[in-house]
């Protein structure tokens, strides 16, 4: 069946519905049943394995009958009813718009009583139309206007009425009169260039788009519109007889298409509308559909997502190999063609790389990994030749374990990462035409491996590869303003490849099962010896990749402000190599999880830790400072402040004598300042005092409280925060001597910045007053979890550890992320008597793992095992009871 054929009678029975017609039905509900059982046809046929080819041309053969039908009824002479866009290649989805467009001829007066009951009987029927009414003229107006219009039209099928006026519409469209063929690919792909940047260049999210990102059905559909703009082909299958495509690579091009359409229907058939996000809420329905299931490695929506990413894998590289022949042909078609010689191997001609010699990898299979060295070392070339690409898929069988033991295989690779510039886009494409998996094995074993969690929102070797181009961007001066100190760590880094050699192994061994740090530093330390380098290198490499989350984990999860924290980190350290090395690591690593995940506080936080360990490296094994030391100098730091604000020094010295010398430790000294005055110059009535920083130290907007300390604030303050949809990354609580709190709070908004309206700030200061002076219980968070985090349920975990050095106990609570998540924790805690002396709030994509420094309420840690038993209880209960009401 084609796509103008009658509807297949297994969907849909024409005769019978024309019999209904004749005698007399409704056609209303004739239709509207006859298009039911049509699509009701097609979800078992779906269901059944039915080629996708088949349903999609066949629910357009569907619309084409009952549109046709009902044209008749309607609008029998003069216009006509043409099919464009999708439809007009035949092509629908279960959810898919229906555009039509009605051309009337020239000097005929719409008939718009008549075209409104059409139109209104489609929507009725359930068809989502897109229509327009046009003349020739005006269709040729519009289509010089918006590349989209034309695009549209060049895929007009005629449906019913006079055939002359899409003949005509067509000459008037046609390249010879506008969008010729050059202009055409130039808008077309700058098109594709800024659709493929709105998903960062990556076809490898969480949640990817299956027909506008990277390697979507758009991407195959550019090629078949520039195909028929320039060369009048009909179909893909007419690019192999103008040479742009082999037959093998035709058979892949559609393979892949057919892959994504069956996907595309599925989606749509779940969603029960037209849906192109393949969202979690259809992945593990999907993966069951298309046969995936459960093993010992790995869950089944990742083996089908996988599978989901290595075809858009292959549909990118055609993409990239059609558009290299379009722009030859089309672009540079008049441009000299002599080649240039680069070296006795490799060419460039037209701006595009090529072998010298079809025959160089059979002889010179180094060569494979020489081209992307060549390509980093000449910028100005534009890309490699098709036929050059064509030669490295057919030669990468010749990438085995001879290959990967050649000494000039080994120094080409590494003298690639050594390359000033290029390494990045030379890398990727690398990736994208097999080599990279191809002499790194256990990389190949994590292309297109699904990262089953929300905080990292790219696959395992898409991460990967972000890791190194933030390494590289920290090169490049004019990103310096991103991360100063990054930036100029990287500056005086003398072994820079070293670091992409980490981050390309650093999370190469997930997905095997065992600890993915210590496995991927044995992979590192193993390529490091066997690419020669030092002995010294080689360890650093290798512990970098065991160690790469020990800084952000220690920088989130602890307290960096105690001492005793900054040594053992310094310990592990060992020296400022180390140091250097793994905070540009981590900096690179954090950003290369999610567009969104970095802000201003995650970025303090490090660089909070890196110069605490910095300076005790500085003094040396046996100059560690005490607790102690810490709060003496931020105490004189801040009296010295201090000197030039009007403040009573016996006040002052009041207020500090009523606090222990763990507040002096856990603030900063211009924190110490800012408390200090806003309690000693405020009214003396003013309680609860209520303050804002926007811009601090540490990155986020901080809020201070000075208040009668009654055990309800942190709860109260909590829920308020949470409800206007704050995040605390940070809370630190006091009680002075004579019963006053003095707490602080880190926060920012949703999005990870911090609070930039004067507006928002007076509206959270009054929720906060309000809140602090209702002895009414607080109130809870209506919010319901995202539509993402319902997805991926998290089990709560609750630890105790002692910290005895500061006479405290640390309790950890791991578990779903979710509104009112903190203020429910912290009503666990006060309803147990415990008090809160700090936290530390750090939320992983759907989990939450929040770190409380707690005592009993006379101040001493949490030793009894019952009690701690009876809180965690309590805790998990609650979290329960949250889960269930949400």
């Amino acid at each position: 069946m084609t796509a103008t054929d009658p509807a297949a009678p297994w969907l849909l029975d024409t005769a019978a519905l024309d019999r209904r017609l004749a005698v007399g039905d409704a056609p209303l509900p004739a239709f509207r049943e006859a298009l039911a059982d049509a699509d009701a046809a097609l979800a078992a046929a779906y269901d059944a394995g039915c080629p996708v080819a088949e349903l999609v041309a066949g629910r357009a053969g569907v619309v084409d009958a009952l549109l046709q039908r009902l044209w008749a009824r309607h609008l029998p002479d003069g216009p006509a009813l043409v099919a464009v866009g999708g439809y007009g290649r035949g092509e629908l989805h279960p959810g898919s718009d229906i555009d039509i467009l009605i051309l009337i001829p020239e000097g005929m007066e719409p008939p718009r009583e008549a075209l409104e009951a059409f139109l209104t009987l489609l929507w009725d029927v359930g068809l989502e139309v897109g229509q327009s009414v046009r003349t020739v003229a005006e269709c040729a107006q519009e289509a010089r206007a918006d590349i989209t219009v034309a695009t549209n039209l060049m895929e007009a099928r005629l449906l019913a009425g006079d055939g002359a006026l899409l003949e005509a519409m067509r000459a008037a469209t046609g390249p010879d009169r506008i969008w010729g063929g050059r202009a055409f690919f130039e808008a077309k792909w700058e098109e594709q260039i800024a659709r493929h940047r709105k998903y960062f260049d990556a076809a490898y999210n969480l949640e990817p788009n299956i027909k506008e990102g990277p390697g979507g059905l758009r991407d195959i559909q550019m090629v078949g519109w520039v195909a028929k703009r320039h060369f009048g082909a009909d179909s893909l299958a007419a690019l192999v007889d103008h040479g742009f495509l082999t037959a093998a690579e035709h058979a892949e091009l559609v393979t892949g298409q057919h892959f994504l359409w069956r996907v595309r229907f599925g989606l749509h058939l779940l969603a029960g509308r037209r849906e192109d996000r393949l969202l979690f809420d259809h992945q593990r329905t999907l993966a069951e559909r298309f046969g995936y299931r459960d093993d010992d490695r790995r869950l089944a929506v990742e083996h089908f997502m996988k599978a989901y990413y290595r075809a858009i894998t292959e549909l990118s590289r055609l993409n990239e190999l059609l558009l290299q022949l379009f722009q030859e042909e089309i672009l540079l078609a008049h441009d000299p063609a002599e080649p240039f010689a680069l070296n006795d191997r490799f060419q460039a001609r037209r701006g595009f790389l090529e072998v010298r010699d079809p025959g160089l990898f059979e002889r010179r299979p180094c060569a494979l990994l020489e081209l992307f060295l060549v390509m980093a070392r000449n910028p100005r070339l534009q890309g490699v030749r098709a036929n050059t690409i064509r030669l490295i898929r057919r030669h990468l069988h010749l990438i085995g374990s001879e290959f990967r033991s050649d000494p000039e295989a080994r120094r080409l690779f590494l003298d690639f990462l050594r390359q000033p510039r290029g390494v990045t886009h030379e890398l990727r494409r690398m990736h994208r035409h097999g080599v990279l998996g191809a002499y790194l094995p256990a990389f190949g074993a994590i292309v297109g491996q699904m990262q089953h969690d929300l905080y990292h929102v790219y696959t395992v070797d898409e991460h990967t590869l972000f890791v190194v181009r933030n390494l590289r961007r920290l090169t490049v001066p004019e990103f310096a303003h991103e991360h100063p100190l990054a930036s100029a760590l990287m500056g005086e880094v003398e072994r820079p490849e070293l670091l992409y050699i980490a981050a390309l192994f650093h999370d190469i061994a997930k997905g095997r099962g065992g600890d993915h740090s210590e496995l991927g530093a044995a992979d590192a330390a193993t390529f490091c010896r066997d690419h020669g380098l030092a002995e010294a290198d080689t360890a650093l490499v290798a512990w970098l990749v065991e160690n790469h989350l020990l800084f952000s984990m220690t920088a989130q999860r602890q307290d960096i402000s105690d001492p005793e924290v900054v040594h053992a980190f310094t310990a592990r350290m060992g020296d400022r190599r180390h140091l250097d090395y793994l905070y540009l690591l981590t900096v690179a690593d954090i950003r290369a999880t999610s567009p969104t995940v970095w802000n201003s506080w995650k970025d303090a936080l490090l660089a909070e830790l890196y110069h605490a360990a910095r300076d005790a490296l500085a003094r040396g094994p046996g100059q560690r400072l005490a607790a102690g030391e810490v709060a003496d100098a931020h105490q004189a730091e801040a009296r010295r402040l201090l000197r030039d604000h009007a403040i009573d020094p016996e006040a002052l010295q009041a207020l500090w004598d009523s606090l222990d010398g763990e507040y002096f430790r856990r603030h900063s000294p211009d924190e110490l300042v800012w408390h200090a005055h806003a309690v000693l110059t405020a009214p003396a009535d003013e309680m609860p005092l209520i303050r804002f920083r926007q811009q601090t130290q540490r990155g986020g907007t901080e809020l201070f409280i000075h208040a009668p300390a009654d055990g309800t604030i942190f709860v109260r303050t909590a829920s308020v925060l949470e409800q206007l949809g704050l995040n605390v990354a940070d809370a630190r609580i006091f009680t002075t001597s004579d019963g006053r709190a003095l707490n602080s709070f880190t926060v920012l908004e949703e999005d990870g910045e911090p609070i930039h309206s004067g507006e928002r700030l007076t509206e959270i200061g009054e929720a906060l007053e309000a809140a602090l002076s209702d002895p009414a219980p607080p109130p809870v968070d209506q919010r319901r979890p995202s539509r993402r985090q319902r997805h991926f349920p998290v089990a709560t975990r609750v630890h105790f550890h002692e910290d005895p050095a500061h006479r405290r106990t640390v309790l950890q609570v791991e578990s779903a992320d979710r509104p009112g998540l903190l203020a429910v924790l912290g009503e666990e805690l006060q309803a147990a008597g415990v008090r809160i002396a700090s936290a530390k709030i750090a939320t992983f994509g759907e989990r939450a793992e929040d770190v409380f420094f707690v005592t009993d309420a006379a101040g001493r840690p949490l030793r009894d095992p019952d009690r701690r038993e009876a809180l965690a209880e309590a805790i998990r209960a609650a979290l329960e009871r949250e889960v269930e009401t949400s």
